[in-house]
């Protein structure tokens, strides 16, 4: 999941200053970590210990309370007695990577990814997001081709995927919904050559920058069978020691030969 987060911290920067380019430095001294990250690794705690996600959301959203998370988020966060929202923002499709590499079947994968989802995103919007990225990852990573990536994602979810980057990038416009975010997301890693390629597409929307680049990134990863050394070691660098604890302990599991 080094592919999710490495897209996060590269897209942070351009979130507020976004871009129409794949012509960017991939780091700055203002590359960070954000909410993507920590409810990604919150969920990868989750899969390895079997501790409520529910509880670690929280308990993740207090250890780190500035990440950027949305405002029904830490409503809900913060308030114990509050459950899910029926969101259908694309925070359902950025921490859901894990889901696709932890488990061994699509119909698990698509189970799983409902369950860890409809806790707070359980709008069928939401849902749908984040099986669609779950699934994607878990194709990828056993050896299906972009094609058939592509016509699931299609025949499962309704998705368009038919655009190109040069078609869509000119009018497109942030937009924090599964709807209006997964797909491009998606389509920034099918137009992409490797890991790095695809990332720089994804900031290149001049979208939801950090939460798409995460999207394609967990994809891509899966995909390609890794991230480069220079992005995964300068990514890992920029993690906190219980960030990168839990992750590496995700990848020496899930992921064997990848530390």
């Amino acid at each position: 999941m080094t592919g999710a987060i490495a897209g996060d911290i590269i897209g942070s920067v351009y979130e507020s200053r976004r871009i129409k380019t794949k012509d960017f430095p991939l780091f700055s001294e203002k590359s960070r970590f954000t909410d993507d990250t920590v409810l990604t690794v919150a969920l990868a705690e989750a899969i390895l210990t079997g501790t409520s996600y529910t509880r670690l959301m929280r308990q993740y959203y207090h250890r780190y309370p500035c990440a950027g998370y949305g405002s029904m988020f830490c409503a809900w966060a913060l308030d114990e007695k509050l459950g899910p929202y029926h969101s259908f923002g694309n925070g359902a499709a950025m921490r859901i990577s894990p889901v696709g590499f932890a488990y061994e079947s699509l119909e698990e994968v698509m189970d799983k990814a409902r369950l860890y989802t409809e806790i707070t995103h359980d709008h069928p919007d939401g849902i749908k997001g984040a099986q669609a990225v779950a699934s994607a990852v878990y194709l990828a990573r056993t050896g299906c081709s972009k094609e058939e990536i592509k016509d699931h994602i299609e025949s499962c979810f309704g998705y368009d995927l038919s655009g190109t980057l040069d078609e869509i990038r000119p009018g497109y416009r942030f937009d924090p919904t599964c709807r209006g975010s997964v797909p491009e997301a998606v389509i920034a890693f099918l137009e992409s050559d490797d890991f790095e390629d695809a990332i720089r597409n994804a900031v290149s929307l001049g979208g939801d920058s950090d939460t798409q680049a995460c999207i394609t990134g967990g994809i891509a990863q899966a995909f390609y069978g890794s991230v480069p050394v220079h992005i995964e070691s300068r990514a890992m660098e920029l993690l906190d020691e219980p960030l990168r604890s839990v992750t590496l302990r995700f990848i020496q599991k899930y992921l064997p030969g990848r530390t």
